[in-house]
């Protein structure tokens, strides 16, 4: 499960690495390619990745979270996001990303991390 913003921050999450040098081009546009995949699905295939959308109390949750845990817009989002899949799935339990700020949040509301 994703928040619906991951369509956009994960591309520039990843073109990113690649203006500062730390990700080849083609890297960046072979990991999009896969990431949007997995998001959209194609012809064969179904996306991977149930799609969370941003309805008002999610919203609310992560203007708390910004507070609480003193992330960044999207981030509190994110984190709203996964707060919400887990209030309708117990087992969406685990969260994965890089960003070290997230990830202590994350683990802070009691989520298990990936990696």
């Amino acid at each position: 499960m994703v928040s619906c913003l991951a369509r956009v921050e994960v591309p520039a999450a990843l073109w990113r690495k690649h203006r500062i040098g730390e990700l080849p081009a083609g890297d960046a546009a072979v990991l999009t390619a896969e990431f949007e995949a997995d998001y959209f699905g194609d012809e064969d295939e179904a996306g991977r990745f149930a799609i969370l959308g941003l309805p008002a109390a999610l919203l609310d949750d992560a203007a708390r979270l910004v507070a609480t845990q003193g992330l960044r817009a999207y981030d509190a989002v994110q984190l709203a996001s996964a707060r919400a899949a887990r209030v309708a799935e117990p087992r969406c339990a685990t969260f994965a990303c890089c960003d070290q700020a997230l990830r202590s949040a994350a683990a802070a509301e009691g989520f298990a991390l990936v990696p």
